[in-house]
């Protein structure tokens, strides 16, 4: 190796080399380009022209702010009459002490604006509150209907129920007292028939009632007819399910003729 050349192993050549830490450098340089630009916004806030908006307010603000001064000509006039500062208006000084709020109005809209919007707001406040009780209304009424309609089906089938009951019943009885037909064709439970049957059955019912024409006996009639006549006649009572001895035994020990008076 040469003089002129440099041994890179050496001691006196890595004296030479700058201790610099990794990393530091780069963070020092965003750093300094932060401040830099937070020191530019600010420079730019303080030179830029403020506008007519703004200084209006800062006027208004400051003016507010400030106490009428003496070289007011109404407040001359105020104390020419006795007013003193801090004071309330009026003889006794009962009245305003501070001045008139001043509002000031940023939108575009007219002077009355405010109040039909309010007006509007309230109206479609109130409709929505009498959508809202109607429908409320209407639910109510609904689920009451519902439990009309159940109840009272409940009611028709416990009623069916009962006339099938007293059917097989006075069959039963008649039979023992060598009854062999019913007073009436409905007193008996009807036998089923085939379909063919069941036609001939209706058209000759249909026949009948127009040559009678009598009015069609609803469920509920059918059924007090019957326990009328199974109570009069074979002294029973299908609530009770007990054949009496006679009408006093049966007047004194049955509760009533209905199903109500048994409950």
């Amino acid at each position: 190796m040469s003089d002129e050349e440099e041994d890179y192993m050496s001691d006196a050549f890595i004296s030479k080399i700058q201790d610099v830490k990794p990393g530091l450098p780069m963070a020092k340089r965003v750093k300094d380009a932060m401040k830099k630009e937070l020191q530019h916004k600010e420079k730019n806030m303080m030179n830029r022209q403020k506008t007519y908006k703004e200084q209006e307010k800062e006027s208004r603000e400051a003016a507010l702010h400030n106490t009428i001064s003496n070289g007011n000509k109404g407040f001359a006039l105020l104390q020419k009459m006795g007013y003193k500062a801090g004071q309330g208006l009026g003889k006794e000084g009962a009245g305003r002490v501070e001045p008139i709020p001043l509002n000031i109005k940023t939108d575009r809209g007219g002077i009355g604006m405010e109040k039909v919007k309010k007006r509007k707001a309230e109206q479609e406040l109130e409709n929505y509150r009498q959508k809202a009780q109607a429908r409320q209304q209407n639910e109510t009424q609904s689920l009451e209907d519902f439990r009309v309609r159940v109840r009272s089906e409940r009611e028709e089938r416990k009623i069916e129920g009962d006339l099938k009951k007293s059917q097989r019943a006075c069959e039963q009885l008649d039979s023992q007292k060598s009854i062999s037909v019913p007073r009436e064709d409905w007193y008996w439970p009807q036998p089923e028939a085939d379909e063919e049957d069941d036609d001939e059955a209706k058209q000759e019912e249909e026949e009948k009632e127009e040559e009678d024409e009598t009015v069609e006996l609803t469920t509920f009639d059918k059924l007090q007819i019957l326990t009328s006549y199974l109570r009069g006649v074979h002294f029973y009572c299908i609530w009770c399910g007990t054949t009496y001895n006679d009408e006093d035994d049966l007047c004194d020990n049955c509760p009533g003729d209905t199903a109500t008076d048994h409950m």
